[in-house]
């Protein structure tokens, strides 16, 4: 039984490492960029805005949580504590408005930038409950991640056919939750008010232009 628990524990840890929500927009930038209408841009293009979207919203703020953590401002890197998550989030939030920016100054397609927005929307709420409570960080990105694979299919901007790809989003999410139940990092209602935070977030933002 130990060896079962400590398999699930594992992991749990490893999909929560996968699934990190300093991650997500580079994942949404992927899916944006290979499966939806844009994806007929060169290759080089292509990977070159995921690069710069990586860096600014995961490789900074990786920098600065370890800044954090040299300088003593946060004791714990994995900002397990909800109280040591604040300066980090709020270097995020700093983090998502420049990629914002970015995609507004690359004319890339408004449908595109608003599901920065919507992250960006999302991230603040889950700043803001985080000073009397927490949600599921994790399920906030894969909520906007669901989010954004379905806009993209009802608005027509898929360049294939999408309901494997949504079934896939869906299983992962359920995956992310469960991984994060099974490290006691939420309970249920964290878990389900993260998702809906990200889901309703991207979708507001992207319906906004349909």
């Amino acid at each position: 039984m130990m060896d079962t628990d400590k398999i699930l524990t594992g992991l749990s840890r490893f999909v929560s490492a996968v699934f990190s929500p300093i991650l997500m927009p580079t994942y949404g930038t992927l899916l944006v960029l290979w499966t939806s209408v844009l994806c007929s841009m060169s290759n080089g293009y292509r990977v070159s805005l995921v690069m710069v979207v990586m860096g600014i919203t995961c490789v900074l703020p990786i920098t600065a949580i370890g800044a954090l953590h040299h300088f003593g401002f946060i004791n714990d890197q994995h900002l397990a504590k909800s109280s040591e998550r604040h300066l980090p989030y709020i270097f995020a939030i700093v983090c998502y408005i420049a990629v914002c920016f970015y995609l507004t100054y690359n004319h890339e397609p408004m449908w595109f930038t608003m599901f920065g927005v919507g992250g960006l929307a999302a991230l603040i709420i889950t700043t803001i409950v985080n000073f009397k409570w927490k949600i599921s960080a994790h399920m906030c990105g894969m909520g906007g991640l669901v989010a954004l694979v379905y806009q993209i299919h009802v608005q027509g901007l898929s360049a294939f056919e999408f309901f494997w790809l949504m079934c896939a989003m869906f299983l992962l999410a359920g995956i992310v939750g469960t991984a994060r139940l099974i490290l006691k990092s939420h309970t249920v209602l964290q878990v389900l008010l993260g998702f809906v935070n990200g889901y309703a977030c991207v979708t507001i933002a992207m319906k906004i232009l349909e």
